[in-house]
C-alpha cells in the first residue's frame, strides 16, 4: 500500500470534505482516507489499482482543486 497526502482547494465545510472522502473510499483500491486537516486528505491505496492522479481525478468530479503536497 502506498500513502499520499492531497491538498484541496475550495474546501470551506465539514460536509464538503465528507464528499470527497465518500468519493475517495468508493474507489476500488482505496484501504483507507481521511481527513488530515481541512483542506488536506491522507489516503492510502493499492498502487497497482489506482494512482495519484486518480485519486486527484475523483477529487475534482466533486468540484474541487486537488494535488499532491
Amino acid at each position: 500500500m502506498n500513502r499520499v497526502l492531497i491538498g484541496i482547494r475550495g474546501v470551506e465545510l465539514p460536509e464538503q470534505m465528507e464528499k470527497i472522502l465518500n468519493a475517495l473510499r468508493a474507489l476500488e483500491g482505496v484501504q483507507r482516507a481521511e481527513q488530515a486537516t481541512l483542506g488536506q486528505v491522507e489516503v492510502e491505496y493499492d498502487p497497482y489499482r489506482l494512482t495519484v492522479m486518480d485519486l486527484i481525478r475523483s477529487i475534482r468530479e466533486q468540484g474541487f482543486l486537488a494535488g499532491m503536497l
